[in-house]
């Protein structure tokens, strides 16, 4: 079985996909992770005690605080950016890779996704978390899934539970963690671990574009 190196890996959204993909994963964060659904190593990501060349596919999903919207209130407290580091690290190893963040962040963006494209949500609420990807190898530019806003009448948002579009005036409400698991296609995930994970969706399906 090929095997994938989860680096950030957070509690498991993108290890998920990445098993769904048919990879055996193994994730590296600096923090412990008790509900990783997969083997876990506790190191720091730019560090990680493996040999690369062992691995089929690096996914590394750097902190995203230094390139969150919420960055310019008054009260926001500074964070280094990682992507540099990560990106320079992902070169150096020599295995197909794909980098993960939010809009904004400095990735050499070759693809956006978005949960509306795998028409992900609870109810009558869509999953709108746009995430932007940079890669090692080239992706196809015909039949990429596009954004379908608009399909359900409200929104489950960016972060937490609440939804808010206000050029559309889309109707939003605050979201139990109930909802935002099913919405996030994750049932093992607590709210604060969802508020930082993408949906699997995201990382199965570019893990199936692996060369």
């Amino acid at each position: 079985m090929k095997a994938a190196l989860d680096l950030f890996c957070g509690a498991g959204g993108a290890g998920m996909g990445l098993h769904r993909a048919g990879y055996r994963v193994v994730g590296v964060d600096i923090k412990p992770q008790p509900r990783y659904p997969f083997e876990f190593v506790q190191a720091n990501a730019l560090r990680p005690p493996f040999d690369f060349r062992s691995f089929s596919l690096i996914w590394a999903s750097p902190p995203c605080q230094a390139h969150v919207s919420l960055r310019w209130m008054h009260n926001a407290r500074k964070h280094e950016d990682l992507i540099p580091a990560t990106r320079k690290l992902l070169r150096e190893a020599d295995v197909p890779w794909i980098m993960e963040n939010v809009p904004g962040a400095p990735l050499k963006t070759r693809i956006r996704l978005c949960g509306t494209m795998f028409g992900l949500g609870s109810g009558n609420a869509e999953l709108r978390r746009h995430r932007h990807f940079e890669t090692s190898f080239d992706l196809p530019l015909l039949g990429l899934p596009e954004c379908r806003h608009g399909h359900r009448p409200r929104v489950i948002g960016v972060y937490g539970g609440h939804g808010r579009d206000r050029r559309r005036r889309v109707n939003t409400q605050d979201y139990p963690v109930s909802a935002r698991r099913e919405a996030m296609g994750i049932d093992w995930m607590t709210g604060t671990e969802l508020n930082q994970a993408i949906p699997p969706a995201f990382s199965e399906f570019l893990a199936r574009l692996v060369p």
